[in-house]
């Protein structure tokens, strides 16, 4: 942040569900980061320079009446005694205190457009601080986004952080098994993510890093569905891209299961070109790579056997080129990952694709999706679906893929199903 600055940074509220009754609370990923305070409605500010307190936290106060209706709040002392704030007030006190933590603060941090309210009391706050230039005090030269900083602090992770997402991916193998022995015919998607999101509970996940996904059929079609509503069929797929979340660290998981438990003709096919891409995007990840580098080398592996499969015709350096493949695999192949499924970070530094550092963590995850209405597409091969999707940490010297455990052979698939 540089000498004599502050930073603001804001913490969620509650968000209204309907009528009187909210989602379940989830702290915002940077407040979270910074502060591990997960309560609502709290505001954080940290200063260098010796004209205030490194950390101040802005909460709820101890309200008994309250806390008898909606559970435990830490209060200011709480504040203090478990979350290391060196000064802490009640929330209501934040639009008084700024004016007096913001005399000496010659650049400021924070992210405008996100608190109305607490925007006009910045704003006034350095007008008044202009006007009071006579005495000695101005106001700060700049307002910066703290984001710019606090998410490539995020890119790397700590050991501490990569042990959570290790839990967090082990549980998650334990939930894909215990939904994948239900891909039966006649199941519903929503009884897979009963089992799913039951047991990222059971063994003390918080739930769902994201929207479950369990689409069987043409369902498997659609990337981000998550009405699993659906019947589930004999002979078809059935795509679970769902991941546990354990202290707000992601699980990002897709395996694409046979309903029925048996790998046959077309399905099989598919299967088989997706994993194949898969094993060799995974073989390129190292220190000093690009995600980009990968994406293509996962690129051209689809395109080769979408022509195998009869889904395109050309050579495959003209396919590439003209990304005729996009019909069948629209995405890209990584995501940073960490506190947030699709996670922060720049994917560039100085105009350039950033090399792979150790402790980056990002997901490697090719599909081919073939709509059940192309009429381009071989008759055989509509309504398939097909994404392998795993975790992997750069190290020192290679990776370590987090979903070792989840199987993806086709032959260890269909034993462990059983």
């Amino acid at each position: 942040m540089g000498e004599d600055a502050a930073a603001i940074v804001v913490g969620h509220r509650l968000a209204t569900r309907s009528a009187d009754t909210e989602f379940p609370f989830r702290q915002d990923s940077d407040f979270h980061y910074l502060t591990g305070f997960d309560h609502p409605c709290a505001v954080a500010l940290f200063r260098t320079g010796g004209d205030g307190p490194p950390f101040t936290l802005f909460v709820q106060p101890r309200d008994k009446a309250a806390e008898t209706w909606t559970g435990y709040r830490p209060g200011t002392d709480g504040a203090k005694a478990d979350y290391g704030a060196d000064e802490a007030y009640p929330i209501d006190a934040l639009l008084d205190e700024l004016p007096k933590q913001l005399e000496r603060v010659s650049r400021l941090f924070h992210t405008l457009g996100r608190d109305e309210q607490l925007d006009r009391t910045v704003v006034s706050t350095m007008e008044s601080l202009r006007g009071r230039s006579k005495l000695g005090f101005e106001p700060p030269s700049e307002i910066k986004d703290p984001r710019d900083l606090l998410h490539e602090m995020r890119l790397t992770k700590s050991p501490a952080e990569i042990e959570l997402m290790r839990r967090a991916a082990e549980i998650s193998a334990v939930a894909h098994q215990e939904a994948a022995k239900l891909c039966r015919d006649g199941r519903f998607e929503y009884e897979l993510q009963a089992a799913l999101e039951y047991a990222f509970r059971r063994l003390g996940g918080s739930g769902p890093a994201d929207g479950s996904i369990v689409g069987g059929g043409g369902n498997a079609t659609i990337l981000h569905y998550i009405t699993n509503q659906d019947v589930l069929r004999g002979g078809n797929l059935c795509l679970i891209d769902a991941g546990a979340e354990v202290e707000c660290y992601a699980s990002d998981v897709t395996r694409s299961y046979p309903v029925g438990g048996r790998f046959e003709g077309s399905e099989r096919a598919v299967y088989e070109v997706v994993l194949s891409a898969q094993k060799k995007a995974l073989e390129a990840c190292a220190p000093g790579t690009t995600l980009p580098t990968i994406h293509d080398l996962t690129v051209r592996a689809l395109v080769e056997g979408m022509v195998s499969l009869g889904l395109l015709k050309g050579t495959v350096d003209e396919l590439v080129k003209s990304e005729a493949y996009r019909t069948y695999y629209m995405h890209g192949t990584s995501h940073w990952l960490g506190l947030d499924v699709h996670d922060v970070g720049s994917y560039t530094t100085a105009g350039k694709p950033r090399t792979l550092d150790p402790g980056m963590v990002f997901t490697i995850e090719p599909g081919i999706y073939i709509s059940p209405d192309d009429e381009n597409a071989p008759e055989h091969l509509r309504g398939i679906g097909v994404r392998i999707e795993d975790d992997v940490v750069v190290t020192e010297d290679g990776i370590e893929n987090l979903n070792l455990a989840i199987p993806k052979e086709p032959d260890e698939v269909e034993a462990w199903m059983k």
